[in-house]
Protein backbone atom coordinates (compact mmCIF):
# COMPACT_ATOMS: atom_id res chain seq x y z
CA UNK A 1 0.00 0.00 0.00
CA UNK A 2 2.82 2.40 0.88
CA UNK A 3 4.58 1.59 -2.39
CA UNK A 4 1.38 2.41 -4.32
CA UNK A 5 1.01 5.76 -2.50
CA UNK A 6 4.59 6.73 -3.22
CA UNK A 7 4.16 5.86 -6.90
CA UNK A 8 1.01 8.02 -7.05
CA UNK A 9 2.80 10.89 -5.32
CA UNK A 10 5.69 10.67 -7.79
CA UNK A 11 3.27 10.50 -10.74
CA UNK A 12 1.30 13.48 -9.46
CA UNK A 13 4.51 15.43 -8.86
CA UNK A 14 5.73 14.71 -12.39
CA UNK A 15 2.35 15.64 -13.84
CA UNK A 16 2.27 18.91 -11.89
CA UNK A 17 5.81 19.84 -12.94
CA UNK A 18 4.98 18.99 -16.56
CA UNK A 19 1.86 21.21 -16.46
CA UNK A 20 3.50 24.25 -14.88
CA UNK A 21 5.27 25.52 -18.04
CA UNK A 22 2.13 24.86 -20.09
CA UNK A 23 -0.04 26.84 -17.67
CA UNK A 24 2.45 29.71 -17.64
CA UNK A 25 2.57 29.67 -21.45
CA UNK A 26 -1.24 29.64 -21.64
CA UNK A 27 -1.43 32.72 -19.41
CA UNK A 28 1.01 34.59 -21.65
CA UNK A 29 -0.77 33.26 -24.72
CA UNK A 30 -4.06 34.78 -23.45
CA UNK A 31 -2.59 38.25 -22.92
CA UNK A 32 -1.15 40.79 -25.32
CA UNK A 33 2.55 41.62 -25.32
CA UNK A 34 3.73 45.21 -25.31
CA UNK A 35 4.89 45.09 -28.98
CA UNK A 36 1.47 43.69 -30.03
CA UNK A 37 -0.33 46.54 -28.26
CA UNK A 38 2.05 49.23 -29.57
CA UNK A 39 1.55 47.94 -33.14
CA UNK A 40 -2.25 47.79 -32.77
CA UNK A 41 -2.44 51.25 -31.16
CA UNK A 42 -0.16 52.86 -33.75
CA UNK A 43 -2.22 51.35 -36.59
CA UNK A 44 -5.41 52.58 -34.91
CA UNK A 45 -4.24 56.13 -34.09
CA UNK A 46 -2.21 56.55 -37.27
CA UNK A 47 1.10 58.30 -37.81
CA UNK A 48 0.08 61.43 -35.86
CA UNK A 49 0.16 59.79 -32.43
CA UNK A 50 3.78 60.30 -31.40
CA UNK A 51 3.41 59.33 -27.74
CA UNK A 52 1.69 55.96 -28.16
CA UNK A 53 4.74 53.81 -27.36
CA UNK A 54 5.57 55.88 -24.27
CA UNK A 55 1.96 55.72 -23.02
CA UNK A 56 1.79 51.95 -23.60
CA UNK A 57 5.12 51.52 -21.78
CA UNK A 58 3.76 53.53 -18.82
CA UNK A 59 0.56 51.45 -18.63
CA UNK A 60 2.46 48.15 -18.96
CA UNK A 61 4.77 49.27 -16.12
CA UNK A 62 1.74 49.97 -13.93
CA UNK A 63 -0.63 47.14 -14.89
CA UNK A 64 1.22 44.48 -16.90
CA UNK A 65 -0.20 42.64 -19.90
CA UNK A 66 -3.87 43.17 -20.88
CA UNK A 67 -6.08 40.37 -22.11
CA UNK A 68 -8.36 42.58 -24.23
CA UNK A 69 -8.60 46.01 -25.84
CA UNK A 70 -11.28 48.30 -27.27
CA UNK A 71 -10.83 50.41 -30.41
CA UNK A 72 -13.39 53.18 -30.71
CA UNK A 73 -14.39 56.83 -31.03
CA UNK A 74 -16.08 59.22 -28.64
CA UNK A 75 -17.32 62.75 -28.22
CA UNK A 76 -17.59 64.70 -25.00
CA UNK A 77 -18.38 68.14 -23.73
CA UNK A 78 -18.71 69.96 -20.44
CA UNK A 79 -19.44 73.21 -18.69
CA UNK A 80 -19.02 72.06 -15.08
CA UNK A 81 -21.25 69.07 -15.79
CA UNK A 82 -20.21 66.92 -18.73
CA UNK A 83 -21.34 64.07 -20.94
CA UNK A 84 -19.33 61.51 -22.89
CA UNK A 85 -20.60 59.11 -25.57
CA UNK A 86 -18.62 56.54 -27.53
CA UNK A 87 -18.63 53.25 -29.37
CA UNK A 88 -16.13 50.69 -30.54
CA UNK A 89 -15.13 47.05 -30.75
CA UNK A 90 -13.82 44.86 -27.94
CA UNK A 91 -11.15 42.34 -28.97
CA UNK A 92 -10.03 39.57 -26.60
CA UNK A 93 -6.78 37.65 -26.96
CA UNK A 94 -7.40 34.15 -28.24
CA UNK A 95 -11.05 34.83 -29.16
CA UNK A 96 -12.02 35.24 -32.80
CA UNK A 97 -14.08 38.25 -33.80
CA UNK A 98 -14.97 41.42 -31.98
CA UNK A 99 -17.87 42.52 -29.79
CA UNK A 100 -19.62 45.86 -30.38
CA UNK A 101 -19.49 48.08 -27.28
CA UNK A 102 -21.09 51.45 -26.49
CA UNK A 103 -20.29 53.71 -23.58
CA UNK A 104 -21.79 56.81 -22.06
CA UNK A 105 -21.46 58.67 -18.83
CA UNK A 106 -21.77 61.91 -16.91
CA UNK A 107 -19.04 63.85 -15.12
CA UNK A 108 -18.89 66.77 -12.72
CA UNK A 109 -15.97 69.03 -11.89
CA UNK A 110 -14.02 72.10 -12.87
CA UNK A 111 -14.20 71.30 -16.52
CA UNK A 112 -15.15 73.15 -19.70
CA UNK A 113 -14.91 72.53 -23.44
CA UNK A 114 -15.53 69.76 -25.91
CA UNK A 115 -13.60 67.21 -27.91
CA UNK A 116 -13.83 64.28 -30.33
CA UNK A 117 -11.35 61.49 -29.76
CA UNK A 118 -10.15 58.16 -30.99
CA UNK A 119 -9.98 55.84 -27.99
CA UNK A 120 -7.83 52.74 -27.56
CA UNK A 121 -8.63 51.09 -24.22
CA UNK A 122 -6.50 48.37 -22.64
CA UNK A 123 -8.61 45.93 -20.61
CA UNK A 124 -7.26 43.86 -17.70
CA UNK A 125 -8.71 40.76 -16.03
CA UNK A 126 -11.73 40.44 -18.32
CA UNK A 127 -12.69 36.76 -18.14
CA UNK A 128 -15.90 37.02 -20.20
CA UNK A 129 -17.35 39.60 -22.57
CA UNK A 130 -20.32 40.16 -20.25
CA UNK A 131 -18.03 41.61 -17.57
CA UNK A 132 -17.42 44.75 -19.64
CA UNK A 133 -21.10 45.74 -19.53
CA UNK A 134 -21.20 47.73 -16.28
CA UNK A 135 -20.20 51.11 -14.84
CA UNK A 136 -16.55 51.99 -14.34
CA UNK A 137 -15.69 55.02 -12.20
CA UNK A 138 -12.73 57.17 -13.16
CA UNK A 139 -11.05 60.53 -12.77
CA UNK A 140 -10.08 62.71 -15.72
CA UNK A 141 -7.63 65.54 -15.37
CA UNK A 142 -5.07 63.46 -13.49
CA UNK A 143 -4.20 61.61 -16.68
CA UNK A 144 -0.71 60.72 -17.82
CA UNK A 145 -0.12 62.70 -21.03
CA UNK A 146 2.59 62.41 -23.72
CA UNK A 147 2.73 63.69 -27.31
CA UNK A 148 -0.99 64.29 -27.80
CA UNK A 149 -2.14 61.01 -26.20
CA UNK A 150 -3.53 60.83 -22.67
CA UNK A 151 -4.53 57.92 -20.44
CA UNK A 152 -6.42 57.48 -17.20
CA UNK A 153 -7.55 54.39 -15.28
CA UNK A 154 -11.06 53.15 -14.53
CA UNK A 155 -11.52 50.31 -12.04
CA UNK A 156 -14.32 48.12 -10.83
CA UNK A 157 -13.72 44.96 -8.81
CA UNK A 158 -10.64 43.32 -10.34
CA UNK A 159 -11.20 44.71 -13.86
CA UNK A 160 -9.16 47.74 -14.91
CA UNK A 161 -9.63 49.82 -18.06
CA UNK A 162 -6.93 52.15 -19.36
CA UNK A 163 -8.43 54.33 -22.12
CA UNK A 164 -5.86 56.18 -24.25
CA UNK A 165 -7.33 59.18 -26.05
CA UNK A 166 -6.08 61.30 -28.93
CA UNK A 167 -8.29 63.79 -30.70
CA UNK A 168 -9.30 67.30 -31.59
CA UNK A 169 -11.00 69.97 -29.57
CA UNK A 170 -10.35 71.86 -26.39
CA UNK A 171 -11.20 70.65 -22.94
CA UNK A 172 -9.61 72.06 -19.81
CA UNK A 173 -10.01 71.09 -16.17
CA UNK A 174 -10.57 68.04 -14.02
CA UNK A 175 -13.67 65.98 -13.39
CA UNK A 176 -15.00 62.89 -11.68
CA UNK A 177 -17.51 60.58 -13.31
CA UNK A 178 -18.08 57.14 -14.68
CA UNK A 179 -18.57 55.38 -17.98
CA UNK A 180 -21.31 52.79 -18.39
CA UNK A 181 -20.52 50.21 -21.07
CA UNK A 182 -23.51 48.67 -22.84
CA UNK A 183 -24.49 46.46 -25.77
CA UNK A 184 -26.74 49.19 -27.26
CA UNK A 185 -26.44 52.92 -27.75
CA UNK A 186 -28.13 54.85 -24.96
CA UNK A 187 -29.12 58.50 -24.91
CA UNK A 188 -29.50 58.59 -21.12
CA UNK A 189 -25.95 58.73 -19.68
CA UNK A 190 -27.11 57.42 -16.30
Amino acid sequence: MTDLRSRRAIALGLAASALTPTVAFAQNDNTYSEPEIVDAAERFFGAGAEGVAAIVDHVFSDLGRPNAYIEGEEGSGAIGVGLRYGNGYLRRKGVAGATRVYWQGPSVGFDTGGNASKVFTLVYNLHSVDQIFRRYPGVDGSAYFIGGVGVNYQRRDDITLAPMRAGVGFRLGANVGYLAYSRRRRINPF
